[in-house]
């Protein structure tokens, strides 16, 4: 680590509060997790967090940032995520001091430091995977992508839809215009009441209902640019489902789709508290507000190559971006995709669900070093396979096969199968360890800029589980 000797900071000692009496290597097993991290994080490159603090050297020495990166990771690792349950837990768990000692920072500290250097974790985040590359970790035969709801910190009781948000702007206007009139009616005895003040200091009653009135005019705004990009993304759709009807010559099914409007529907809603999320659908409780967290899996250990959250509740349009944060975390970590007999470079194989299956993504994919099997319709349970890997094959590669049809025989074949049918094993158990096994249900954060690095803290502690477990944990554990 490199010398930094523009600020001082607060003394730590780890070693030492080890050794002390009653000390948490007396007491903690010699392979726990919290002795793992204090040998890791000082072999981190943690010169982002330290760059802060070089231009200020004023007020009193701050906490030490490897000591602070490391109380984070270890909390996050064991499910304690609330700053003021992490700071509780420094003054009474034995892991917790043997990594902040006997000088202990408050609820504030931590809260500031996580939101300050909340982008830096993105550096831990590849260091980490270096570190899993080296140990052996991440073989690049199988990355399952794939995304799940995750509540943000927004009360579904702080949303308007846009129909209330009209009537509501209607009634502040005309509140505002009856007190606008009953103070000019006033006037000549407000003057002589208020003396030397000017007289027309706006009423606070007054100030309050412009304050709302601004506040809904911008969560209209922000709902009607959301129509107008839906309404651009249906037509996109319209157009190239119409073509592909006249390409194949097929009639269109059904009855003709009514005109696409830009006008925000009346039960279109959006959230006061953080209006960058967007109500999605969840598995058990209807509806919420959520970021959608999407994952890079590796199926060797189940390493998260990459990760990202986004505030659009499908994953349409989810696999390209995803795609490209695995490659540049992939070429950061200096990891290199498998070659074949003659040393040539393949593609990486990749998994995804329906949900994100477009003719565009599987093309940009393949341009992106990716070898997509992408699932194109809801597969039925017990339903015929291909009858041979001749036919299946013969399918894929016909001549006047759209790229859906192409891509549906491509995951017919019996290698198709076998890779895709390890899709919901490699990425499905990963939520569920940050879900079920840590409790992570839960943004604590508000902003998608804050929510994508909370997430990025998630991820890069379920990859240091994974290490510590494969290389260092006890047996048995």
């Amino acid at each position: 680590m490199e010398d930094h000797a523009v600020k001082t900071f607060r003394p730590w000692e780890p070693r030492r509060y080890a050794h002390e009496v009653h000390s948490p290597a007396a007491k903690l097993p010699e392979g726990d997790l919290v002795f793992f991290l204090l040998d890791v994080v000082p072999q981190l490159d943690l010169s982002r967090f330290y760059a802060y603090y070089e231009d200020e050297t004023r007020g009193a020495p701050p906490f030490d940032p490897a000591e602070m990166v490391c109380l984070l990771l270890y909390s996050y690792s064991v499910g304690i995520f609330s700053s003021r349950k992490i700071a509780l837990a420094c003054e009474r768990n034995l892991a917790f001091l043997a990594i902040v000692g006997v000088d202990r920072p408050d609820f504030r500290t931590i809260s500031d430091f996580r939101k300050i250097h909340l982008d830096a974790f993105a550096d831990v985040f590849v260091a980490v995977l270096r570190l899993a590359a080296a140990a052996g970790m991440v073989k690049l035969g199988n990355l399952a992508m794939d995304g799940t709801k995750i509540q943000g910190n927004a009360s579904r009781h702080k949303a308007m839809s846009y129909g209330y948000m009209k009537k509501e702007e209607q009634r502040l206007r005309t509140e505002i215009d009856a007190l606008l009139k009953q103070a000019q009616s006033q006037d000549a005895t407000d003057d002589a009441a208020l003396g030397s003040r000017r007289g027309d200091e706006l009423p606070e009653e007054l100030q309050r209902r412009e304050d709302r009135l601004a506040v809904i005019a911008a969560a209209k705004q922000r709902l009607e640019a959301q129509a107008k990009a839906e309404a651009e993304a249906e037509r996109q759709r319209r157009q190239e489902a119409e073509a592909e009807r006249q390409r194949t010559g097929q009639k269109r099914r059904g009855k003709e789709p009514g005109p696409i409007s830009e006008t925000p529907d009346d039960k279109a809603q959006t959230n006061f508290t953080d209006p960058e999320l967007k109500i999605m659908k969840t598995n058990n409780k209807g509806w919420d507000y959520c970021g959608n967290a999407q994952a890079s899996v590796d199926e060797k250990h189940q390493i998260i190559v990459a990760c990202d959250v986004t505030d659009a509740a499908n994953d349409k349009q989810q696999a390209v971006p995803l795609a490209e944060a695995t490659r540049k975390n992939l070429e950061q970590a200096g990891i290199a995709p498998p070659k074949d007999a003659d040393g040539q470079e393949q593609k990486i194989p990749a998994t995804l669900d329906s949900g994100y299956y477009s003719e565009a993504a599987a093309q940009d994919l393949e341009e992106l070093g990716f070898d997509p099997h992408m699932a194109t319709g809801r597969q039925r349970h017990h339903a015929p396979t291909a009858a041979s890997a001749e036919s299946a094959k013969s399918a894929e590669s016909a001549p006047d096969a759209t790229a859906k049809e192409k891509m549906a025989a491509k995951l017919r074949t019996p290698a198709g199968q076998a890779l895709y049918a390890r899709r919901k094993v490699i990425v499905e158990p990963v939520f569920g360890q940050i879900k079920g096994v840590r409790g992570f249900r839960r943004f604590l954060l508000r902003g998608l800029a804050q929510v994508r690095g909370e997430w990025r803290l998630v991820c890069l502690t379920h990859n240091l589980l994974k290490i510590w477990r494969y290389r260092c944990a006890p047996s048995g554990i």
